[in-house]
């Protein structure tokens, strides 16, 4: 990854770092022996950096099977080895690799507030840049914000938006999406949706009802179901994720607000406990902000 962009994802886990790796290392420093009271004080750390309690405990169990493999008995080495540990848990997926099957529509979920419209707009914009043509739906026709938001950021990502009035169905705005994205050979079609998971019931249906819609009237194009997650929620956010994939199949997340959070850690967890690859992530408010996540670099930038 560029410099440019690794130099900003530091700065985005400055947060997490000081809450997970600066505590590490000093009770490396410390340490003397590797022994049980060693792990114990690594596994309240990877803890309260809302890591989650399961994936902390998994952690530490595959860390210490490979201090024992590799004979390690220097406190100083043990980084190295959190490191690759936590780098065996993010990374086997195949990231990125489902954008190149086109004509593809990404369907974008999530609870409002966590930066579902921002995200959509960012996301055009790289797409975008990346030669795509592209095209948005303004299916959240529950919320008149939403709407406007978009339009505000197709301006910026210069991408055209397919909406309808607040209110309507947002099914019939995807239909509607779906014939000119195949009239204008889209390469993308980007769906916003609404974001009520205190309604699961019209939820499920209003997703359902879009599926259908898509596979009816599209079959030709790769469907994905990322949903977006706001990182300063830390675990909750993993709640959040669980409830959303009892309503719909889930591809990948997108975590925004890492810049604003010492709860970076929950990457891991999402990882872990959902078994969902987190697709992008969100370092800062600027347009060129959301980027591919990519597990290594993440890891780099966290210690």
């Amino acid at each position: 990854m560029f410099g440019g962009f690794f130099d900003k994802l530091k700065g985005g886990l400055a947060k997490t770092r000081n809450s997970i790796t600066e505590r590490i290392s000093e009770v490396l420093n410390l340490a003397i022996v590797i022994d049980d009271e060693l792990y114990e004080e690594l596994e309240e750390i990877l803890i309260t950096a809302d890591i989650g309690v399961e994936t902390s405990i998994y952690i530490i169990e595959k860390l210490k099977k490979n201090i024992k493999d590799n004979k390690i008995n220097e406190p100083a080495q043990v980084i190295p080895c959190l490191k690759e540990v936590i780098i065996d848990i993010l990374d086997n997926d195949e990231n990125g690799e489902k954008i190149l099957k086109l004509p593809k529509v990404i369907l974008i979920i999530g609870v409002n507030g966590v930066g579902k419209t921002t995200s959509i707009g960012k996301i055009a914009f790289n797409l975008k840049n990346e030669k795509y043509k592209v095209l948005i739906a303004a299916a959240d026709t529950f919320r008149a914000a939403a709407i406007e938001q978009l339009e505000v950021w197709c301006k910026r990502a210069d991408v055209s938006l397919i909406k309808h009035q607040e209110g309507s169905d947002p099914a019939a705005v995807v239909f509607d999406a779906v014939q000119a994205a195949k009239a204008r050979k889209v390469d993308v079609l980007l769906c916003d949706t609404a974001g009520r998971l205190h309604n699961k019931k019209n939820l499920m249906d209003e997703l359902a009802k879009i599926g259908r819609v898509i596979k009816r009237e599209y079959s030709e194009a790769v469907m994905e179901t990322l949903l977006v997650i706001d990182a300063t929620t830390g675990q909750n956010g993993v709640q959040q994720a669980k409830q959303f994939m009892e309503t719909c199949p889930v591809d990948g997340i997108i975590l925004t607000k890492l810049d604003g959070t010492a709860k970076g850690g929950v990457v891991i967890s999402i990882k872990k406990q959902l078994n969902i690859p987190v697709k992008y992530i969100g370092i800062g408010e600027g347009i060129n902000d959301l980027q591919v996540f990519n597990s290594k670099d993440f890891v780099e930038a966290l210690f």
